[in-house]
């Protein structure tokens, strides 16, 4: 049985030639937005906040040499509390 993870990284091998850039996209609670850029620093954020500014949508590109690269950025991320990835 193919897991979630094994669809994941077989699309992005699929879609993608190595290196390439790769577009994340988040949305978290405003009161972690701090935490998210420290682990994604050293790429240039693109932010939003919400209409009430309890959240924030974030997004960048950054330029990933594999598949593995984009699922550890997404595993990473995930320890935020109240992050959600598109």
């Amino acid at each position: 049985m193919i897991s979630e993870l094994e669809k994941f990284k077989a699309l992005l091998d699929d879609q993608y030639t190595w290196p390439a850039p790769y577009l994340f996209k988040f949305i978290v609670p405003s009161t972690e937005l701090k935490n998210l850029e420290e682990m994604v620093e050293g790429n240039k954020l693109s932010e939003k906040p919400s209409k009430n500014g309890k959240y924030t949508s974030v997004s960048f590109t950054s330029v990933c040499n594999s598949s593995d690269e984009v699922i550890q950025m997404y595993q990473k991320v995930s320890t935020i509390p109240g992050i959600l990835s598109l």
